[in-house]
């Protein structure tokens, strides 16, 4: 069974960063393609960045697009969302997901198997 665990959420100001970080084990981790989704309340999940297994390629949300950088570390089971330039309506729980089927990466919860408890990231303005 995968297991992911997401860390470094916080509060911070618009115009701020953040480095998430999130743990995978459970399986074989480059069989794997990662992704980030966020949440915020009454809102559906949306996607925020995916990574494909060698991390050769990314996709992320118009939204986010030239500020945050999704990355990964196959010998560390890990994968990263760098956040710069943090907006106020960057404010939900970050949640972190892998799935196996994907083809090269997928912007689609639906293509997703696992996912993780998430971590609140709150930007105040």
């Amino acid at each position: 069974q995968v297991q992911l665990v997401e860390s470094g959420g916080g509060l911070v100001q618009a115009g701020g960063s953040l480095r998430l970080s999130c743990a995978f084990s459970g399986r074989i981790f480059t069989t794997y393609a990662m992704g980030w989704f966020r949440q915020a309340p009454g809102k559906e999940r949306e996607f925020v960045a995916a990574i494909s297994r060698s991390g050769g390629s990314t996709g992320y949300a118009d939204s986010v697009k030239g500020r945050f950088t999704i990355s990964r570390d196959n010998a560390k089971n890990m994968v990263y969302l760098q956040m710069n330039s943090l907006k106020p309506e960057d404010t939900a729980v970050y949640l972190c997901a892998a799935g196996q089927t994907v083809s090269v990466y997928s912007a689609s919860r639906n293509d997703y198997n696992y996912w993780g408890q998430g971590t609140q990231v709150t930007v105040s303005s």
